[in-house]
């Protein structure tokens, strides 16, 4: 829904390679390459604008570009009873890199061996001899090795040890529209502002708007009833972040394709959601409900991405249905203003 800064521009297509790596394999790569590696939770602004210096970087040396990640959050094998709030899927962050044009992305198989290797070790044997990496290009605020003490300029010092180039990113600031302080962007940032219900900046900060893909269940057909239909979701991982209760205008997206001619085109909708635990009918357990606009079909079993454009109210309770009722006409309303305001955009960077 929001623009993404116009100044990055999109690198020629080509096919990623992809390379799974548990520590002890025995890769062979075929050239140099220059890496940059993290969780990379989001694909957001900041981390499409360090892989864009990685380009830059390894087109001035020569060299392959590999984006370095991980299968899992190193911080769960490290901490059993973590639990995350992931902004995307492995598989979609594979499809977001895979977006940005680099040659190679590594996925890491973290487990408990490769957490023991010091950030030396880590370099050495795992960048240097596996992936074949000449440069490393480490974010503003990256740390690796078993304990994380190391910093930059150890990093510079062991890459001169091992024929490896280190050097710095810098970061992506986000200013609001002018409005406060610049912040660098980060996937902490992004999950405060969705925390907060802030889904506008959250957009800024990841390029396009947060979304949930879920699976469309039976539910008690309490919105039927009120004059407003909803599609109950069952969100695919249960380690994704939630927005927090409350009413919200969003695209719908079927996941099902249809052939246009020779390309295939999701059907997109408007439509209001309300995440939370319905008081108004002593709810006791939190919902994903939305209403699509202008919509009339079966799609009980089928797949959908919610697109959060913005967030309209709070979740309350009302003294009757019809009040509840009410509400939700003023709330459809302004969703369809806001929504059909909005300039659709794919994210160019």
């Amino acid at each position: 829904m929001l623009i993404a800064d116009g100044f990055f521009s999109l690198p020629l297509h080509r096919h990623m390679k992809e390379i799974v790596y548990h520590y002890g394999d025995n890769l062979t790569q075929e050239g140099h390459y220059a890496v940059t590696i993290g969780f990379f939770d989001g694909v957001h602004m900041g981390h499409r604008f360090l892989i864009r210096q990685l380009q830059e970087l390894a087109e001035q040396r020569g060299l392959k570009t590999m984006v370095v990640t991980f299968e899992n959050h190193p911080r769960r094998v490290l901490h059993s009873e973590w639990q995350p709030q992931l902004l995307t899927s492995l598989e979609e962050k594979k499809k977001m890199i895979e977006e940005t044009g680099v040659d190679a992305l590594a996925i890491l198989k973290f487990d408990q061996q490769m957490a023991q290797l010091s950030a030396r070790e880590f370099m050495g044997e795992v960048l240097g001899k596996q992936l074949n990496a000449q440069l490393l290009l480490t974010g503003y605020d990256n740390r690796f090795g078993h304990d994380r003490t190391e910093t930059f300029d150890d990093y510079v010092g062991y890459g001169k040890q091992l024929g490896i180039e280190v050097t710095v990113g810098k970061p992506y600031s986000y200013d609001n529209n002018n409005d406060g302080p610049h912040r660098n962007v980060s996937s902490s940032l992004v999950r405060k502002l969705i925390g907060e219900g802030k889904m506008e900046e959250a957009a800024h900060c990841l390029g396009r708007p947060y979304e949930l893909t879920g699976k469309v269940v039976h539910g008690e057909q309490v919105g039927r009833k009120l004059g407003f239909p909803t599609a109950n979701i069952e969100i695919d991982d249960n380690d994704r972040l939630i927005p927090p209760s409350g009413v919200y205008a969003v695209t719908v997206t079927e996941n099902s394709m249809r052939e246009k001619g020779n390309r295939k085109t999701a059907l997109c909708y408007h439509g209001m959601m309300n995440i939370g635990t319905r008081p108004t009918f002593d709810g006791q357990r939190q919902t994903l409900e939305v209403n699509i606009f202008d919509f009339d079909k079966d799609i009980y079993g089928q797949r959908i991405t919610i697109g959060f454009a913005c967030r309209l109210r709070n979740e309350q309770f009302f003294d009757s249905p019809q009040l509840l009722a009410a509400q939700m006409e003023k709330d459809a309303k302004e969703a369809k203003e806001y929504l059909n305001g909005q300039t659709d955009i794919s994210l160019s960077i």
